[in-house]
């Protein structure tokens, strides 16, 4: 079955994941975030098929979020970096790893956890702010139609 576009649709989220919903593109993005240039590098810590991550890395660079750049050591292998685009999605990663550390793990279970490189400590839980720089509460949140930033 083909999959539909939602890339004419109004709503962001509906757009975004077009653009980068599937679970690979999502885990090439963390990791690339994680310092993972090579393809080599990416299919070891995905143990993902050659040819998925090949596919999953073409649209990451048509799509603008990865660039193909010469390799940092000066061999003839290319790297993928993100760009601002992509390092913009930082932001989703974290919230989707803080939402799975507190949904999808039993009591007393292990998982990985972000944290700050600096000091090693647990990023602080996103929030919600108003303009106004109040925390609001998932139902203080609404939709409507307005003009993209």
């Amino acid at each position: 079955m083909k999959r539909k576009s939602l890339q004419g649709n109004a709503c962001p989220v509906a757009r975004t994941l077009d653009l980068i919903g599937d679970w690979w593109s999502l885990l090439i993005i963390r990791d690339a975030l994680e310092g993972i240039r090579r393809f080599s590098d990416f299919q070891k810590s995905l143990d993902i098929a050659k040819n998925i991550l090949s596919a999953r890395l073409k649209a990451l660079v048509e799509q603008g979020i990865l660039q193909t750049v010469p390799a940092a050591d000066g061999c003839a292998y290319k790297e993928y970096a993100l760009t601002e685009r992509g390092k913009a999605l930082q932001t989703v990663i974290v919230a989707l790893s803080q939402w799975g550390g507190e949904f999808m793990y039993a009591p007393g279970e292990s998982g990985s956890v972000m944290v700050d490189a600096q000091n090693r400590q647990p990023i602080r839980k996103l929030e919600l702010l108003a303009e106004d720089g109040r925390k609001l509460r998932g139902d203080e949140v609404a939709t409507r139609l307005g003009v993209a930033h």
